[in-house]
């Protein structure tokens, strides 16, 4: 498909937060919408903008679509993969924040260089979309004077339940005063009755004090000053949510899922161009040797870690279960322990008759192969809409942040999975894959909500759909800018 031409001198900066579930939504709504002919500056660290080695491919394909990188500001040997939220957030603010005020100054000048073999020219930056994490940059564009959106890439449960926090706080609700986190809590506009202590984001179980805490809350305070949110879900899967989050913005474009959307526009685009990491293809020829709907596939995407003791408990629960299975371990994933000693030899031997285990793996096409017949995910929303897209019955082991709140919708809720948050023990592991995976009523239901969502999904993104439809209003906005 042709990429649409436009008359608008539309130029946009996108700014995602260094990390591979962030980048990875924000370049496919980079491609979006230098499908539409609007200019994008695509701003990745210089760490990532190495690792992102297919960036030259997206661009011969969008003319209007460039590359810029800036400092972390992080030592050398820090390691990006996984680093500490508070050492990442701090370093962007002291060291790139200054720097994004002279770049944003620049492009806000008319460009005269000409990129490659075609004259495009970017024209002055018109607009700034930031993540939500990287909300210190409203300050910038403020001093500026450019226009500032906001890109959340989390669910739209998870983004609302973030919103009122602050408000769980003051009336003394959080944080947790006792252990009992089974408690209910009851204070959260459209989730009344259904989330316990332990459904709420992981920082609700730190003091107001702590540095992760403060973090989360400036996000929250700051990302209000937006003139728009843009977010990662769909209508027809979270529209009492996305009514109450537009209650916080003049605007809000739900436009997911945002990898569909390509597909649907686009064509296939080049979603592996936002993987940080080498993807083991041997997964691909492993599937296709498999039965209908025999193996369960357990990510626990790019961020989480685990125990020596949380490994060894899922690999008794996933042999002992007895199904296939494809497990990505990565090398940076076990907490402590660095090289080969990461996947133990034991794990080796153990999963050689009915497992695979790779360092990464191309999870779009894994999750829609015909033999998957289930996902074990840490509900990085990312994963979710993937696997909803798919079709794929989800059990959700959730880690971080917001994903405690998404975990709890998808059981509970959407019923397109089952919950098995703060549960790390191998007969437990053992029972909830042989309850997603063997037939029976559950089983049927499940499949029977997550088909439904996955056509709404399919509903949303092609021509005359909500997300369809909100996509081009924002990118008619943009342009009046």
């Amino acid at each position: 498909m042709e990429t649409e031409r436009s008359e608008s001198a539309a130029h946009v900066l996108l700014l995602p937060f260094p990390a591979q579930g962030h980048i990875t939504p924000m370049l496919s709504f980079a491609q979006l919408l230098g499908h539409a002919g609007i200019h994008v500056t695509f701003l990745n660290t210089e760490h990532n903008h190495r690792l992102l080695t297919q960036r030259h491919a997206l661009s011969a394909r969008f003319p209007t679509l460039h590359f810029e990188s800036l400092p972390d500001g992080l030592p050398p040997d820090c390691p990006r993969s996984i680093p500490p939220i508070i050492d990442m957030v701090s370093s962007l603010r002291s060291v790139t924040k200054p720097l994004l005020r002279d770049l944003l100054i620049t492009l806000t000048k008319k460009d005269e260089e000409s990129y490659g073999s075609t004259s495009t020219r970017r024209p002055p930056l018109s607009c700034f979309i930031m993540d939500e994490i990287m909300c210190f940059a409203i300050d910038v564009a403020e001093k500026v004077g450019v226009p500032a959106m906001a890109f959340t890439i989390i669910s739209g449960c998870g983004y609302w339940s973030y919103s009122c926090i602050p408000n769980l706080i003051q009336q003394g609700h959080v944080p947790f005063t006792d252990e009992d986190m089974d408690k209910q809590t009851s204070d959260i506009p459209g989730m009344e009755g259904l989330l316990r202590r332990r459904d709420l984001p992981g920082f609700c179980r730190f003091s107001i004090d702590h540095p992760v805490t403060k973090i989360f809350m400036e996000v929250i305070k700051a990302i209000t000053r937006a003139s728009a949110l843009i977010i990662n879900t769909f209508d027809g899967l979270e529209a009492s949510i996305l009514s109450h989050i537009a209650t916080l913005f003049p605007q809000v474009y739900a436009i997911g899922p945002v990898h569909a959307l390509v597909k649907s526009r686009v064509g296939d685009g080049l979603s592996s161009s936002a993987s940080l990491r080498q993807e083991d293809r041997r997964c691909m020829a492993w599937l296709d040797s498999k039965q209908v709907g025999s193996v369960i596939y357990v990510s626990f995407g790019s961020l989480v870690e685990l125990t020596h003791d949380q490994l060894f408990e899922f690999w008794h629960g996933l042999v002992s279960c007895g199904k296939q299975f494809l497990w990505v371990v990565r090398s940076d994933m076990i907490s402590g322990e660095q090289g080969e000693h990461v996947i133990p030899t034991e794990l080796k031997m153990g999963t050689k008759e009915r497992g695979l285990i790779v360092e990464w793996a191309p999870q779009e096409e894994v999750l829609a192969h015909k033999a998957v017949g289930g996902f074990l995910t840490q509900c990085g929303w990312n994963s979710i809409l993937e696997g909803i897209w798919a079709g794929v019955p989800m059990l959700c082991w959730p880690r971080l942040a917001e994903q405690l709140v998404t975990s709890r919708w998808i059981g509970e809720v959407w019923r397109i999975g089952i919950d098995m948050k703060d549960t790390c023990e191998r007969s437990m592991v053992e029972k909830m894959i042989r309850r997603l995976m063997e037939e029976g009523d559950e089983r049927e239901q499940i499949l029977r909500s997550v088909e439904r969502f996955s056509e709404l999904a399919r509903g949303a993104v092609t021509e005359g759909g909500s997300s369809y439809n909100n996509l081009d209003k924002l990118i008619q906005d943009l342009r009046n800018f």
